[in-house]
C-alpha cells in the first residue's frame, strides 16, 4: 500500500537516491544534485526516501519545496516504488540492476558504473553530477524512453543453469 499512504500514482513519480559519499558529503556536488532535481521536479514530481548517510547533509543544505522528502523505505516498499516510477535516478548499483530487471528507465547520478551490462542494453544511462548534463539527460529519457529489457541471462534460471 505504499502507493496510496504516499499518494502516488503508477507512473506518476520519479524516484530518487543518493548515498554515495561523492555526492553526499560533499556540500558542492550534493548542491548542484540538488539544483538539477529541483528542476526536474517542474516537469516530473520527485520522491526521495532519504537514506540515513544523507539526512543530515539535505537538512543542513535544505531541499528544493518541489522535491518530496520521505523516510527510508523498506526492501518491498522501496521495489514497489521503483516498479511504479515513471524513472528513477539513483547513485547505487544495485538499484541499477533493480530498475532495469523490473523495466523502469534509470538514469544514474554518477560518472562510471559497476553495472555496465544496464548501460549497454539501454536501460540506463550515466548522466554524471553536472547539473545541466543531469537535466539534459533526464529530459531525453522523459521524452524518449527505452524499451524495457532484460539481458539475456538475467531470466531467473541460474539455478537450472548451474
Amino acid at each position: 500500500d505504499i502507493l496510496d499512504r504516499y499518494g502516488l500514482t503508477r507512473g506518476g513519480y520519479g524516484l530518487v537516491t543518493l548515498h554515495r559519499p561523492a555526492n553526499v558529503d560533499d556540500p558542492g556536488a550534493l548542491r548542484g544534485l540538488l539544483k538539477a532535481l529541483g528542476e526536474i521536479a517542474g516537469r516530473c514530481p520527485l520522491l526521495l526516501p532519504v537514506h540515513p548517510r544523507a539526512a543530515e547533509r539535505l537538512a543542513e543544505l535544505g531541499v528544493p519545496d518541489c522535491i518530496r522528502l520521505v523516510p527510508a523505505a523498506g526492501y518491498l516498499d522501496f521495489i514497489a516504488l521503483q516498479d511504479s516510477a515513471r524513472l528513477v535516478l539513483t547513485d547505487s548499483g544495485g538499484i541499477q540492476e533493480e530498475t532495469t530487471a523490473l523495466g523502469v528507465p534509470c538514469v544514474t547520478l554518477r560518472e562510471n558504473t559497476e553495472r555496465p551490462i544496464t548501460v549497454e542494453e539501454g536501460t540506463n544511462v550515466l548522466a554524471g553530477t553536472d547539473p545541466e548534463r543531469i537535466t539534459a539527460t533526464v529530459n531525453r529519457v522523459l521524452d524518449h524512453p527505452p524499451a524495457a529489457r532484460c539481458p539475456e541471462l538475467w531470466d531467473g534460471r541460474a539455478s537450472d543453469r548451474i
